[in-house]
Formats: structure tokens, sequence, C-alpha cells
């Protein structure tokens, strides 16, 4: 019986010892798999700073997602994380601005390139500025004498509107040019507040203070849609006239309005792609091998890639910025304000002080350019930006902001100390206004049986979402909102030499788009980035200058993280959103586009200066 039970205990004591070996041995191949890929990634970060020779033949513009001015992971992690890790959704994906412009500028004086080829099909959009910027790019590079061939299947507004610098547009048999105007829509949910019994407290001054107006409403107010309508209809109208310009026609024929449009389609039997070569909005209407046969004979032809010779936006190796010793500081102010750190997307009223202060008590930097493209956000925020760049402006260190998409609300609060204040036509700015939000439950509560007692020394410690907002606290709140617009409007009146009453009349929550906002003299000249570096180096008596961008490098550790995060977030809500019927799938993104609506909003005093409708335009 003993012999038997060792017979037993032995096998055991091998099986362990065995199942002991597999699991050391599989987590020590985890872990040589993990040192391998981290030197793998350390050794292609290391080397594509290296110099690479170029292909003689076009840049190929793939541009794929969004173009911002700032993205949430730089560039060359992006760039390295699709050579080893994989890339995350082309749809998610976002490019620098500045970075696009600096490859299409730099391959214009590059004899390796020798034309441009727009492959737009991946291309998302960007804000107008941004694609009117891209577009002056392009013709500087088309002006060099180099051709630009634009290549597509189908063209969305934003893709056609680079296109259209093009020498050459191609668009397929079965395409189409999607010119269909713009609009802005927001969701408004009253109703479901009422429905759940959530008691909303608004306090806001501003009659064109609309970003509340979803609590309040279940439609767009008379004052709101007049302003909108107004602004919205001068974007379209400079989008019609830039690309007419470009296709050498008249915006009318560009875009005959619904009826026009219909009655042409109407004219070939619906075929799209004929209706566009007749109105000239492309020259020539072919297949993707007949494009690329077309193309291989201009740029010569890659038998081992079976392709036209050309080399992608995203290899196409850019010389390396001088960021250290640059006199002239580039800050940006990307996203949403929020107070604290900045997170991705959105800008952090602790984070860009902080590189405001760096660049103040910098003694190589000589002026500073504050990028601005945001749709506002917490007061309190916006008021720490505003204080550190109004001592930079102290310390004798001329201050310009070049304004981007946006520049609203809270966007335009930090730009008052501003030496000078360039937007460009299309920019959105104004919104000067102020609100809060506070939502209460308690009647969702009561109706379901729960609810909140307890003693307080005050009504003004007895604020607790679970009751009744104290009639002392709204008074208060009240208070607070109309101290924050006095400011504000105090503030825009000392920077641009008006009275308060003078502003209050342009002011009041409205919206304006940058040539409005020139001729109310909220901002001092039209025009792009470049413009504001000419001004600061103006100012700034420069003669000689280089540009430091006031931008975190993260090391190669942060591409894993990062890359691994990214593809997560492009993977699961694609996964989820395969199950989700159309009509909820439409809802979902439309919330997740309505800013402030689920963002992380935390001024301390719940005050917010944010245009709700100015990045909605689609």
């Amino acid at each position: 019986m003993r012999t038997l039970w060792r017979a037993i205990a032995g096998v055991f004591k091998w099986a362990w010892r065995l199942l002991n070996f597999i699991r050391e041995f599989i987590l020590n191949l985890f872990l040589v798999l993990l040192i391998l890929i981290c030197a793998v990634v350390y050794f292609q970060f290391t080397k594509s700073s290296a110099p690479v020779e170029t292909q003689k033949g076009a840049l190929v513009v793939d541009l794929a997602g969004v173009i911002v001015d700032k993205p949430s992971v730089s560039n060359k992690l992006s760039k390295i994380g699709r050579q080893l890790l994989g890339t995350s959704s082309d749809r998610l994906k976002e490019n620098s601005l500045f970075d696009v412009v600096d490859a299409i500028r730099q391959a214009k004086s590059d004899a390796n390139i020798t034309g441009m080829v727009l492959d737009l099909r991946d291309f998302a959009g960007a804000d107008q500025p941004s694609l009117s910027y891209m577009g002056k790019a392009l013709r500087e590079f088309r002006d060099s004498g180099k051709q630009i061939y634009a290549t597509g299947d189908s063209y969305s507004q934003a893709q056609y509107y680079l296109a259209s610098f093009a020498n050459k547009i191609y668009l397929s048999p079965q395409g189409t040019v999607d010119l269909h105007g713009f609009a802005t829509n927001g969701l408004y949910y009253k109703t479901l507040l009422d429905k759940l019994k959530v008691s909303s407290h608004v306090f806001r001054v501003g009659t064109y203070k609309s970003a509340v107006e979803p609590f309040l409403r279940d439609d767009m107010s008379p004052a709101a849609r007049d302003a909108d309508s107004r602004w919205i209809g001068e974007l379209w109208q400079n989008y019609l006239n830039t690309v007419a310009a470009n296709r050498q026609v008249t915006p009318q024929q560009l875009f005959p309005g619904a009826q026009g449009v219909l009655d042409g389609l109407q004219k070939v039997g619906g075929d799209t792609a004929r209706y566009a070569k007749d109105n000239k909005l492309v020259d020539e209407l072919a297949s993707r091998s007949v494009v690329d046969a077309q193309l291989g004979k201009v740029f010569g032809w890659d038998k081992q890639a079976q392709d036209f010779n050309g080399t992608s936006i995203y290899d196409y190796p850019l010389k390396d910025k001088p960021v250290a010793n640059g006199n002239i500081a580039v800050i940006m102010a990307n996203g949403a304000i929020m107070d604290g750190e900045e997170t991705p997307g959105n800008v952090g009223g602790d984070t860009t002080a902080l590189a405001i202060r760096k660049a103040r008590l910098d003694d190589k930097v000589k002026a500073i350019i504050l990028r601005v493209n945001s749709p506002g956000g917490s007061v309190s925020a916006s008021e720490t930006i505003r204080e550190e760049l109004a001592a930079a402006k102290a310390a004798g260190k001329p201050v310009v902001v070049s304004m981007g998409g946006m520049a609203a609300s809270g966007g335009y609060w930090i730009s008052t100390p501003a030496n000078y204040i360039i937007a460009s036509p299309s920019t959105l700015t104004g919104s000067i206004g102020i609100f809060g939000v506070i939502n209460t439950v308690e009647n969702s509560l009561d109706a379901i049986g729960v609810h909140t007692d307890g003693v307080a020394t005050s009504p003004l410690a007895d604020v607790t979402t679970t009751k009744a907002l104290p009639p002392e606290v709204q008074q208060l709140m009240q208070l607070s909102i109309e101290n924050g617009y006095k400011n504000f409007l105090g503030l825009v009146a000392s920077s641009r030499g008006k009275t308060p009453e003078q502003i209050d009349q342009i002011a009041q929550g409205h919206v304006w788009t940058g040539s409005d906002a020139k001729s109310n003299g909220l901002v001092d000249a039209l025009g792009d980035f470049d413009d504001a570096v000419a001004k600061a180096a103006e100012l700034a008596h420069l003669k000689q200058y280089q540009l430091n961008w006031y931008q975190d490098e993260p090391g190669f550790m942060d591409l894993l993280f990062s890359q691994m995060d990214a593809s997560a977030r492009a993977a699961l809500p694609e996964a989820l959103q395969a199950y989700l019927p159309a009509p909820m799938y439409d809802v979902m993104a439309a919330m997740k586009n309505q800013p402030g609506l689920l963002d992380n909003l935390n001024d301390p005093q719940n005050r917010y200066a944010f245009c709700l409708t100015c990045s909605q335009v689609k």
C-alpha cells in the first residue's frame, strides 16, 4: 500500500514539476519577446531620425484621418507604430497641420519630387482655416512648376476643397463630387430631463449664449438660429469662392443650389460622375487602373511595387526643426479648455500656463505665438492661461495670437492679452458670454422612494445633487455668472481699446467669423499662421528667427502604451457598434460629437465660456 502511495505521490511530484517548467517557460518566452519588441522599437525610434533618400517621383499626399493643430500622438510615434505594431483605424488618425504643410513646402524644392498626387480617399476632413492653409501650400507647390494630380473614387467636400488646387482632377466613372453645403445639428433634451425628473439650474449672460439651450429647450431659439445662419452662410460662401476660383468657374456654376443640382442630375439620368465632368468639377473620368497607367507615364513605373514612382507623405522624411535655440516660441491651445493638466484633445490650464511661463523666462525667446483652436471651456482655466500670457507681455515679450478654426468664448478669453490677433476669414470667434449649469435629481429619486435629508450650518453648505438647490445658492451662482461676464467684457474692452458698453453690443454670446470679427474690432488682421510668424518677428525686431515648438517629445516607451491604447480604442467601439441598430448608432454618434455634453467639465465655480455649436459644422 505504501508503495502504491509512493508511486501516486511520485506522479503528482513530476506533474507539478512539469507544470512549473511550462509556466516558467511561457513567462520567460513572453519576457524575451517583450525585450525583443522594446529593442526593435528603440532601434526603429533612433533610426527614424536618420536621413533617408527619397525615391524620385511623386509626393503622394495620401492623408488618412483628420487634420488637427496638435495630434494626441506625435506623428513620429504614429509612423513607427504603423511599421511595427499595426496602425489604428484610419478614420481615427490625427495628422499635424504644420507637418503636412512643411512636407509640401519641402517637396516644392526637392529635386527628387517631380510632382504630386493627391490621394484623398481616406481623408476625413479638417476645419476650413486648416484646409485653407494646406491649400496655400499646394498653390505654392503648383506655382513652382510642378504638376498636381488628384485621384478619387468620390470626393467629400473637404477632399474636393484640396483636390481643387490640382492641375488635373480624376474621378471614377461611378463616383461623385458630394457638394451639399454646411449644417449644424445638436441634441436638445429638455423633454428627456423632464421625463427623468432632473432639475436643470441654468445661469447665463448673453442673448446668443446657446450652449445651455439643450437643457432649456427642445429646439434652437430664434436668436441662436439667426446668428448661426449668418456665420454658417459665410463659411459656405468662403468655401465656394475659393474652390470656384481654383476651377475657374463661378460659385453659382459650382453649386447651383439643391434644385439646380437636381435639375442637372435629371439631364444626365442621375449619373453623378457625368454631372461632375459636364459642370467642370473634374477633368477626366477614369478607373483606378487607367489613372495608374497615366501617372506611370508621368512619374515612371516601379516594376517591383507595381505602381508609379512615388513617396507617401507618411514616409517622406522631414528635415529636423531647430527647437532648442528657437527665438519665437509657439504654444498650442488645441481643444476644450479644462482645469489642471492637459489630456489628449483638451487644453490643460496648468499645462499651457506652464509652457507660457517657460517661454517667458527663457532669455532666448524674444516673442510668443499662441496658436488657439478652441471652443472655450472653464473660466478658471482660461483665466490661468490669460494671466500667464499677460505676464509674458508685461515682461516685454511680444505676444501674437494665431486663431485656427475656433477661438470662441474661452478661446477668445485667453487671446485678450495679445499685442496682435490674426484670424482666418473662416475662423469662428467671439461668443463672448458665460454660463453655468447645475443638475439635481431630487425629483428622480423621490419618484422611486429615495430621499435625502440632513442638517447644515448654512444654506450655502447644503448643496448636493440629490436635493433641491437652495435659493441662496441660485442667487449666488447668477451673481457669479454676471460678475464673470462683466470681467470678460472688461478684459476685451481693455485689450481692444473700447468701452465695456461697446463690447457688450457685439458680445452677448454672439459667434462671429474672422471677417466679421475684423470689422467689429475683435481681431487685428486676417491671415494665417505664416502671417502670425512674420508679425511676431516684426514686433520683436528679429531679422532672423527660428520657431521653438513647445510640445512634449515622448520617448519610445510611450509608443508602446499609446499605440496599444489607440488600437484598443479603434477596435472596441466598432465591435460594439456593430450590434447597434442604425438609429441608435446615429444618436450615439451625435452625443459623442456634441462638445460639453459628456466632457469632464471641471471648473471649480461651475462657470464656463464655451461655444457649443462652433465645432458642429458638417
